[in-house]
């Protein structure tokens, strides 16, 4: 604001020279008299309202003034009240420091800015300075002060409102919590065994991995947070140790090792055994050496079989009183079933003898001892049930 002091007729001398001087409410403004008939104030604000005037003096000593103006001082209202973040975007991570800057496009004169937390309007801090911005800090956010801020200024004329911003509090997980859950209290070869991995802590999502002495088994997700599991079925080299890993983004985590003792029962592992066994001389020997032991094998199973077994021939037949058809004793002849001899274990050989009658005369040779197809069919059945190998069937015929 520019105070000029002018004066109205003039004496017609030239040697007249005038120093001028302004006041406003009885005081003197700046440093008095001076030869300059303006006065010039920088910035103005609400307090400079008040009553101003002028006095004109000449030399020698000749004084006059102005009359009184009444000067008042009105202030812009603020308008455009924004809520800015730092760090940008209201995503914080928990410990870092979170600033809330309330800016004001227009307004003068002294503003009164206020923060608020939530939509009912918690009332965080108020400040009043001579500037369009103001700042209030969280120097170690929690995750509690995840919520929605706004602040409001004011210059005199009423609040203004910015509107709502919402904080997001990043956490890092935590170190997540491995448990097995067996069926029992020891695991078996084909039970089926669930790992559950579980953070107590961390912003969703989360990724979670599962590892077996360092091998992945697997990963899941979990959306919102909380835990998940994997299943699978056990087999014998699934013994060792296990641990998982959560990961959020903000930094991964390792459970402890959980150790996992499979037992394997007597059965599995003698088939585990030979199998093992196998795959070793397969390997080693080639399928050439072990096409020449499996006959060697073979041959002394067959020599050994030979010296121990009865000779198969079938015994002498049961004497009958009559074998023509034209014999004055028709006797009905019936099959002839004889065990033989129990040979090892489980085994046992059985000789089976059909006496078929003729209509050739006794004459022409002994009865004829055979075993038909529907006969041998229901032997077979029969030792089947008795747990006799094909092999040992065939040698009985």
């Amino acid at each position: 604001m520019t105070l000029t002091c002018k004066i109205q007729h003039p004496p017609q001398e030239s040697d007249f020279q005038f120093q001028f001087c302004f006041f406003k409410d009885g005081r003197v403004l700046g440093k008095g008299w001076n030869s300059s008939p303006e006065f010039q104030i920088a910035t103005i604000w609400r307090e400079n309202s008040g009553s101003y005037w002028c006095r004109a003096k000449t030399v020698p000593s000749r004084e006059t003034w102005s009359q009184r103006i009444q000067i008042q001082v009105q202030r812009v209202p603020v308008s455009n009240v924004s809520l800015e973040t730092q760090p940008p975007g209201g995503l914080v991570m928990e410990g870092e420091k979170l600033v809330l800057v309330c800016l004001v496009a227009g307004g003068t004169g002294d503003i009164t800015f206020f923060w608020y937390k939530g939509a009912l309007g918690l009332n965080l801090e108020t400040k009043t300075q001579r500037s369009l911005t103001a700042k209030f800090e969280i120097p170690t956010v929690r995750e509690s002060d995840a919520e929605q801020y706004y602040c409001a200024a004011d210059n005199g004329y009423g609040p203004s409102l910015s509107g709502l911003v919402s904080i997001t509090v990043r956490i890092p997980v935590s170190r997540p919590v491995l448990t097995l859950r067996a069926p029992g209290a020891e695991a078996v070869v084909v039970d089926v065994v669930e790992l559950h991995c579980e953070a107590q802590r961390g912003s969703p999502p989360i990724l979670y991995q599962f590892y077996h002495e360092d091998v992945t088994l697997g990963n899941s997700l979990a959306p919102s947070g909380g835990g998940v599991s994997f299943n699978f079925s056990l087999t014998a080299e699934y013994s060792g140790n296990y641990y998982c890993e959560a990961n959020n983004g903000l930094g991964a985590q390792r459970s402890e090792l959980v150790p996992l003792n499979i037992t394997v029962p007597a059965r599995d592992r003698k088939e585990l055994l030979t199998s093992g066994v196998i795959e070793v001389l397969l390997g080693i020997l080639g399928p050439g050496t072990m096409a020449l032991l499996f006959c060697c094998w073979l041959k002394r199973k067959i020599g050994r079989r030979a010296a121990r077994d009865p000779p198969r021939s079938p015994p002498s037949p049961v004497p009958q009183q009559s074998t023509y058809l034209n014999s004055p004793d028709r006797e009905q002849q019936h099959p002839v079933y004889e065990n033989v001899n129990v040979v090892r274990g489980d085994e046992v050989y059985s000789l089976v003898y059909h006496m078929q009658q003729e209509l050739q005369p006794a004459a022409v040779g002994p009865p004829r001892t055979h075993i038909e197809d529907k006969d041998s069919s229901a032997i077979y059945s029969w030792l089947k049930k008795a747990s006799i190998t094909d092999l040992d069937y065939e040698d009985a015929m």
